[in-house]
């Protein structure tokens, strides 16, 4: 590994292009790796053991290209694999942690949300966050979780009437209890700010986990001494591992997107050069 070497990023699908969008700003002399599981995704409501083994060969593929270390920017897959990709890999790892703690922190009703997948909900990422941040300070987190979300992401239907629909039915018991925040705990998820807002008005503050990894990110690389020499300029490069046809029109569409915390501004970027691999 060289600081010269690219930045992995990977995700299950086109979820994790809300964190290469932080990772981008935050290291803007870094090149980028960005590999997609299009062809397993979602990860979501697969097995413990499923999660893993995919996770795994994807990292893999990324190492065997020579990046410098990972972001995995999959709530799910940092949920189940985390340990097991440290203990193989001899690079940095970086997962997600839902942002529970910072909306532990602005509250003002005690009560939050979190939105995200079945696999998220089942891990004990989320459980062992909620354990160490919400209940101590006495606040109430309501959960919502749907199987429809991502597929409609990867599907470019985000601002649709189906993510309307299904989000209509799962966040409104979050909004009757009251709750002022709403965690993103899936990284499809800040692309469907749109459509939360579409239904809920200013309800909640949505929060998500993209600039405090990307901040994380180069404090690790900065660490180990693997921080790029250059100040900008850095490129990304895009894998996927099903159909890139399919792929690349909601790539271009998400990438001219740069949404954090609900907010979104547009960018320029040049149109995605997309490579199919196997994993």
């Amino acid at each position: 590994m060289t600081s010269a070497a690219p930045l992995g990023v990977f995700d299950s699908g086109v979820g994790g292009l809300s964190i290469l969008a932080d990772l981008r700003a935050a290291l803007p002399g870094e090149e980028m790796l960005y590999l997609a599981d299009t062809a397993h995704v979602p990860y979501g409501a697969r097995s413990d053991e499923e999660i893993r083994a995919l996770t795994d060969r994807s990292v893999a593929a990324l190492h065997a290209r020579g990046v410098k270390g990972v972001v995995v920017a999959c709530n799910t897959a940092s949920a189940f694999s985390l340990g097991h990709l440290r203990a193989r890999f001899d690079m940095p790892i970086i997962g997600l942690v839902p942002a529970v703690k910072p909306a532990v922190q602005a509250t003002r009703t005690g009560v939050v949300g979190v939105l995200a997948t079945p696999g998220t909900m089942r891990g004990t990422l989320l459980s062992d966050v909620i354990r160490e941040f919400a209940e101590p300070a006495g606040v109430q987190v309501m959960k919502a979780v749907s199987t429809e979300l991502v597929p409609l992401v990867e599907a470019g239907e985000a601002d649709g009437p189906r993510a309307r629909a299904v989000l209509r039915e799962i966040l409104t018991p979050v909004a009757q209890a009251g709750a002022d925040q709403l965690v993103l705990g899936c990284t499809h998820y800040p692309f469907l700010a749109g459509s939360i807002r579409a239904e809920f008005g200013e309800a909640f503050t949505l929060l998500d986990s993209g600039a405090a990894v990307a901040r994380h990110t180069r404090r690790v690389l900065d660490g180990a001494g693997l921080l790029s020499g250059r100040g900008q300029g850095g490129q990304a490069r895009y894998l996927v591992t099903g159909d890139p046809q399919r792929a690349a029109p909601v790539i271009a569409t998400l990438l001219a997107r740069n949404v954090h915390n609900g907010k979104e501004t547009h960018r320029a970027d040049l149109p995605p050069r997309i490579e199919c691999i196997q994993t």
